[in-house]
């Protein structure tokens, strides 16, 4: 089935603020060749976006960021969160230099080459939000420091941390969102296939 399956009734915005939240009236093709029947859902959407895993294959480190989460204080969990670069894809916007502008923005690194990993929905029974994720090559000596843009409210944290140190990461109550978790997974996956094809270990 695809989307021709579906038939859209009526669609309003429920919500309009920092985010958007749409109403949909539908039903759509059943398994067994029927249609369902009316159902309201709405869809919280939060743009399209682009996350990038710093690496560095010359050091063999990784480049995070820890940042205040709204989110995971609403949640019950401590806000300040061990994250990968990532910012929203405007309009028009081509994902790679979206990769660019927030490494630079959130890290201060230069981003030298990308690499995909994955491209996919962050939680499609509720939002529209799609995430094209890249591992990133970047060069981590002297990275550092406090970054993020004033006006967007950004207090970004960046720091160093060896590829070997993935797992203790991971076992963190700080690293706990899906893009993280997903990144550090592939890179302990393929970890010395990107340090070869960026730089042969010494």
């Amino acid at each position: 089935m695809d989307r021709d399956d579906v038939e859209i009734i009526e669609k309003t915005a429920a919500f309009q603020g920092y985010f958007r939240v749409d109403r949909y009236r539908l039903r759509h093709r059943r398994f067994d060749g029927g249609w369902s029947d009316v159902m309201t859902r709405e869809v919280f959407e939060r743009g399209q976006a682009v996350a990038v895993l710093p690496y560095d294959p010359h050091r063999d480190e990784l480049v995070l960021i820890e940042q205040f989460r709204m989110g995971a204080y609403a949640e019950g969990r401590a806000p300040w969160l061990i994250e990968v670069v990532a910012g929203i894809i405007e309009e028009g916007e081509d994902p790679a230099e979206v990769a660019r502008r927030e490494m630079q923005e959130e890290t201060g690194c230069e981003l030298l080459d990308l690499v995909p990993v994955a491209d996919y929905l962050v939680s499609p029974g509720g939002t529209s939000q799609g995430v094209k994720l890249f591992c990133g090559r970047v060069n981590a000596e002297g990275a550092g420091g406090i970054h993020g843009l004033a006006h967007e409210h950004e207090d970004i944290r960046v720091m160093v941390e060896p590829a070997a140190r993935i797992p203790e990461i991971l076992a963190s109550p700080g690293a706990c969102d899906a893009t993280t978790i997903l990144s550090l997974q592939w890179l302990m996956l393929n970890r010395d296939a990107i340090r070869w094809r960026w730089a042969a270990p010494r």
